[in-house]
C-alpha cells in the first residue's frame, strides 16, 4: 500500500486518470474494479472514478500487481515533431499523417508517448486536443495541469478557432457554406468505431457544425476550408462525406476505388497519393496565462502541396 500527496502536476486531475499513470500496466477495467470496492481512498475516504482531486490530497493506492515485460518491444522511441510553438506552459507540434496521437486501439504508441520518452525531464506533458490518426497538422499539449484545464474548457466553451484543409471529390457548391448535420458514433461488428449522420432527434444524436469554404477548385476536385464548431468524433469526414463530397484518401467514409486509382498511380501519371487528404492547418486560442490570443499555421505536408500542383484546372 502507498500513500501519494497530489502536487501541481496531479491538481485537478481525475482519480480514475491519476490511477491509471500512477498504476501503469495495469488494465483500466482493474483500476476501475478497485475504486468501485473500495479500495482507493482520498484523505481517507471513499471516492468515486469522477473525483477531482486537489493539491495536497492524499491518495491511498492499495498494492496491485503490475505485469513484467521481459522485453520491451513496444517501448515508444523517443521522437521530436516539428514545433509551431512552445513556452514554459504549452507546445504546439505539427502532427504528421500516419502517427497516432497516443497508444491505444492496436497502436503501441503515439506523439504524446514519443515526447514523454524524448523529455524524460518534464514533469508534465498531456494532449488537450485529439486528432485522427490519418489526419496532420497543429496539435496542442499543454505542459501543466493549470494550462491543460484551462485550454480543455475552451474547447469546451468553443473558444477556439479550428479550420482544416480538406481536398473532396467532386465540386463543391460555393453556396454550401454550413453543414448542421446531427452525428452518431457507434461500433461495428468487428469492434470499429465509426459515425453515422443522424436525424436531429435521434436519441442519440450529437448535433454537429463545420463551416465550410471553398479555396480553389479542380478539375473533379474540390479544395476546403473547414472550420468546425462542434469538434465530434470524425465530424469533418462525416460531413463533408454526408454531402456527397467525401475527403480524397478518406478509407473509412471514402470513395474506395477512387482512393486505390489515387494511391496505385492510376488517376494521376507518375503521381501517387497514399493518404487522406485532411490537415489541422490553422489553431487559434487564447493562452493559459497571459490570455493573449495566439494562431498558429501549419503549412500544408509536401505530399498535399504535391498533388495539389497536379491536378488539372476546371476548364483544362
Amino acid at each position: 500500500m502507498r500513500l501519494v500527496t497530489v502536487d501541481d502536476g496531479s491538481d485537478g486531475q481525475r482519480l480514475d486518470n491519476f490511477l491509471l499513470r500512477e498504476l501503469k500496466g495495469v488494465p483500466k477495467t482493474h483500476v476501475y474494479r478497485i475504486i468501485r470496492a473500495g479500495e482507493v481512498r482520498v484523505n481517507k475516504g471513499r471516492a468515486a472514478a469522477d473525483t477531482r482531486l486537489s493539491l495536497g490530497d492524499v491518495v491511498r493506492v492499495p498494492p496491485v500487481r503490475v505485469p513484467t515485460r521481459t522485453a520491451e518491444p513496444d517501448a515508444a522511441p523517443p521522437r521530436e515533431f516539428p514545433l509551431l510553438f512552445e513556452d514554459d506552459a504549452l507546445l504546439v507540434v505539427d502532427k504528421p499523417a500516419g502517427t497516432a496521437v497516443h497508444g491505444g486501439s492496436g497502436v503501441s504508441f503515439g506523439v504524446i508517448e514519443q515526447l514523454r520518452r524524448a523529455r524524460p525531464q518534464a514533469k508534465f506533458l498531456e494532449l488537450v486536443h485529439r486528432l485522427d490518426r490519418e489526419t496532420s497538422g497543429a496539435l496542442l499539449l499543454a505542459k501543466k495541469r493549470s494550462a491543460l484545464t484551462a485550454l480543455q474548457d475552451q474547447f469546451r466553451q468553443r473558444e477556439t478557432g479550428k479550420t482544416y484543409a480538406a481536398l473532396v471529390v467532386g465540386s463543391w457548391p460555393a453556396s454550401k457554406k454550413v453543414i448542421d448535420v446531427a452525428l452518431h458514433k457507434y461500433l461495428t461488428p468487428e469492434g470499429e468505431r465509426r459515425v453515422r449522420p443522424v436525424p436531429a432527434d435521434h436519441p442519440e444524436a450529437m448535433r454537429s457544425i463545420s463551416l465550410v469554404k471553398v479555396v480553389r477548385a479542380f478539375r473533379g476536385f474540390t479544395l476546403l476550408d473547414v472550420t468546425i464548431k462542434t469538434g465530434r468524433t470524425h465530424q469533418i469526414r462525416v460531413h463533408l462525406a454526408s454531402q456527397g463530397h467525401p475527403i480524397v484518401g478518406d478509407d473509412k467514409y471514402g470513395d474506395f476505388a477512387l482512393n486505390k486509382a489515387l494511391a496505385g498511380g492510376r488517376l494521376l501519371p507518375g503521381q501517387k497519393f497514399e493518404r487522406m487528404f485532411l490537415h489541422a492547418r490553422r489553431l487559434s486560442f487564447d493562452h493559459p496565462t497571459s490570455g493573449e490570443r495566439i494562431t498558429l499555421e501549419a503549412l500544408l505536408p509536401a505530399e498535399c502541396a504535391t498533388l495539389l500542383a497536379a491536378l488539372p484546372d476546371p476548364a483544362a
